[in-house]
């Protein structure tokens, strides 16, 4: 059984082993894609393949849309050359459920897949020509929060983007100058109308995105390589939207687990690759069953009825309304808590956090008790509800491969959304008082002990990936476990910091608490736990 159009003719030995394939006609498919494409997107990562291709695969098979998915990649080509065309752009999704269950579907919806280099004529060519068709509608991205950038961690603007401004649109290397180049290339063609639609998991996604481009095109018409109208198009929200979302689908690295299943089934040439830019992917993807793709509806050149797959489609408010609940109460700051605290007390996964039962208790007073509280309820999704299911199903489904590791990567530029937001809304409050949070602290006490890299066994431990460690962790260097430490002195260059917390900790008088528990979890090998015992 091999993962190409060739192996899938034999489709009764696929169905046989309890796999879900394509039922659509997907060489009619992929003409009419071909010739008159409708939504291409960007990142050719886990995420999309686990969840939007899904839904247009389930699309596709309801006869609702007769057309499939363009993938562009445009940071990690092999992406698309190792896995993509290797398998003629067929995955594996595995869902796994929290009853033990596994759903396996061949996914087949994405029919074309490029590279997004300017040095690679011929595929840079044709995404060009998919710009110019005056039927798409959707051009969406999942390409991290970073992906948006422009500027490095100093704040200067990065040489490639220099360059590409100074440039122009014709052949640019940065990954928003490729994008703002294909934007004009739909420009030059008929100011055509576009919906920009980034779907990364990050704060009012949309703006991000369409700052990076308005920037674009102002470096392009002030240095007088683009035509001056080509700024007023993407100013335009009836021309070029770029609308809100909020996503929410756990889907972690492929676990060998996972492909030890398919292996079992006769599934061939299933080894992940690994490329120069150290991105692991596999020809399957393993995901949780739980997913919300919710979207501001500003689609100038209209959209197919994607609501049909489960896609939730509403005003801006809204979407911001979901994503403050889920980003600052109802998911992230309760895995940010197990992230934590997972590092230091030894667990491999997430989910085995969950039958500690200080850590549940944790992070059940930080969700219910703390964060709901100022939580505004968005109405198309209930607050109580979504930490029920975040809580009883999401984080202690066993057989979800996440682990606090990967969670606690960039804690540092989390911890201001995913708690700093509570303690503005605690303050703001005429019924809630500041001080009555002190589980929080005790997390960003927690993130501190985390930062010496010494689990709470005193072995030591490889920090997550975080652009603050080199400033963060030197605060933290001279203290040893045992030591009778003065946390105040040592660490207040950090809790003054608003950039991290969200807040000045000592205009909020939490300074202090943070300190006490510091304190306390550095006090020998075993006083993470104790601390965690004593005061939750």
């Amino acid at each position: 059984m091999r993962l190409n159009e060739e192996g899938l003719k034999q489709k009764e030995f696929w169905t046989s082993k309890g796999y879900s394939l394509p039922q659509f006609d997907r060489e009619h498919v992929t003409a009419a894609t071909k010739e008159n494409p409708f939504w291409i997107h960007f990142g050719a990562g886990n995420i999309f393949r686990a969840f939007q291709a899904n839904v247009v695969q389930n699309l596709l098979n309801d006869g609702v849309l007769d057309r499939g998915l363009v993938v562009a990649e445009g940071y990690d080509y092999e992406i698309v050359e190792k896995m993509n065309h290797p398998h003629d752009d067929y995955s594996i999704l595995v869902t796994l459920k929290a009853n033990g269950s596994v759903e396996k579907t061949v996914v087949g919806s994405v029919v074309e897949s490029l590279a997004l280099d300017s040095d690679n004529a011929v595929e840079f060519s044709r995404l060009k020509e998919i710009f110019c068709n005056d039927s798409l509608q959707i051009a969406s991205f999942t390409i991290t929060e970073k992906g948006y950038s422009l500027v490095d961690g100093k704040g200067e603007m990065l040489p490639s983007v220099v360059a590409d401004m100074k440039n122009g649109p014709e052949k640019p290397e940065s990954y928003i100058g490729k994008v703002a180049s294909l934007l004009y290339t739909r420009f030059q063609n008929g100011a055509l109308p576009i919906a920009m639609v980034s779907m990364d998991n990050c704060s009012h996604n949309g703006d991000k995105l369409r700052a990076a481009i308005i920037a674009f095109a102002e470096g392009w018409v002030a240095n007088g390589v683009a035509d001056e109208a080509f700024l007023a198009y993407v100013k335009t929200p009836e021309k070029v939207s770029f609308p809100w979302s909020m996503i929410d689908k756990i889907t972690p690295r492929p676990n060998t687990s996972v492909e030890d299943i398919l292996k079992a089934d006769g599934v061939e040439e299933l080894e992940p690759v690994i490329t120069s830019k150290n991105t692991y992917v596999a020809p399957f993807v393993n995901a949780e069953e739980c997913e919300y793709l919710v979207i501001e509806d500003a689609f100038p050149n209209g959209r197919p009825a994607l609501e049909k797959g489960g896609l939730i489609f509403t005003d801006r408010e809204t979407v911001d309304k979901v994503e403050k609940m889920k980003v600052c109460t109802c998911l992230n700051p309760l895995h940010t808590t197990l992230a934590v605290f997972g590092c230091l007390l030894g667990y491999d996964l997430i989910s085995k956090e969950m039958e500690n039962p200080t850590l549940k208790k944790l992070v059940e007073i930080i969700g219910y008790e703390e964060g709901l509280p100022v939580v505004i309820n968005p109405g198309i999704l209930d607050p109580k509800e979504f930490i029920d299911t975040v809580l009883n199903v999401r984080i202690p489904n066993p057989f979800m491969p996440d682990t606090p590791q990967r969670i606690a990567t960039d804690t540092s530029q989390k911890l201001a959304i995913r708690f700093g937001e509570t303690i503005k809304a605690y303050q703001k409050s005429d019924n809630l008082n500041v001080a009555d949070l002190t589980r929080i602290p005790l997390v960003f006490a927690g993130w501190l002990r985390y930062l010496m890299g010494v689990d709470d066994e005193g072995n030591t431990f490889e920090l997550s990936p975080d652009p603050l460690l080199q400033t963060v962790c030197p605060y933290v260097a001279s203290i040893s476990l045992g030591d009778n430490v003065n946390a105040d002195e040592l660490l207040s260059p950090i809790l003054s910091d608003e950039k991290i917390f969200g807040v000045n900790l000592y205009d909020v008088d939490m300074a202090a608490l943070v300190c006490k528990y510091f304190t306390e979890m550095v006090a020998e090998k075993g006083a993470v736990k104790a601390t965690l015992e004593k005061y939750v």
